[in-house]
Order: C-alpha cells, then sequence, then structure tokens
C-alpha cells in the first residue's frame, strides 16, 4: 500500500474559539468532516463515511490550537499502518490571518484524491462557520 502524506494550508475568516470546537468535538466534526461521528466507552472516536466506522483516539491536543486522530483497526490493534489526521491552527502574527494545517497520512487515496476531498470539507466548513 501506498502512503500519502498530505499537507495544506487553508485560511479561515474565524477565531480560534469558534473553529476548534468543529474540530475537536464529535458534534463539531459531524457537521463537515464524516456522516456521523460516536465516542465509545473507551473514549475512541467512531468516523461513519459512507456507512463504514472507522476508528481513532484522539493522541494529541492543545486547547485552541491542534489536535491529532491517530486511526486504528478495532479488530487488529497489533496491525500499526499510523494513518492519521492532524489539525493545527496557526496565525500569521503580521496580518492577523487564521490558518488551518491539515496533515493526513493515508493509505487509502492519492494525491489528487487527496486535494479534492481536503478541499470539498473545507469549503463545507467555511459554509458551516462562515468564514
Amino acid at each position: 500500500m501506498v502512503r500519502n502524506k498530505f499537507v495544506a494550508d487553508f485560511q479561515l475568516n474565524t477565531s480560534r474559539k469558534i473553529i476548534f470546537n468543529y474540530l475537536s468535538t464529535a458534534s463539531g466534526l459531524q457537521e463537515w468532516f464524516a456522516d456521523e461521528v460516536r465516542i465509545d466507552e473507551d473514549k475512541n472516536y467512531i468516523f461513519n463515511f459512507d456507512n463504514e466506522d472507522h476508528y481513532a483516539k484522539m493522541s494529541a491536543m492543545r486547547f485552541n490550537s491542534h489536535v491529532k486522530f491517530d486511526f486504528f483497526d478495532p479488530k487488529n490493534l497489533d496491525k500499526n499502518d499510523h494513518e492519521f489526521i492532524e489539525f493545527k491552527l496557526e496565525e500569521n502574527e503580521l496580518t492577523q490571518s487564521l490558518f488551518l494545517k491539515v496533515i493526513d497520512n493515508s493509505n487509502d487515496y492519492d494525491e489528487e484524491e487527496l486535494i479534492a476531498i481536503w478541499d470539498g470539507l473545507i469549503s463545507k466548513l467555511k459554509e458551516i462557520i462562515g468564514g
């Protein structure tokens, strides 16, 4: 399997406080990122895309700044593909512009597909937040 690491910056016209909820909570992520997002009793995030569940642990979180989800196969915990999605909020001090850096380390898509997917997801997010 080919591993693709997609990294892109998207400018947002909103505050860190508003956007961070959409990046770090099940209800916020469900609005733009996945068809459904649940959290189980072990605090695993379950992202549902096209009627298929994908399990992840929130492996890093810095309030209003950064969140990372490491994906895993609940049926094969020994398997370590190290697929993850990371969201970082970065501010340009000169222009006061806020950017969302997306890092997607994935096995399932090539670079062109990832660009199209993330452009669509971020467009949806911008519509929701008005930014």
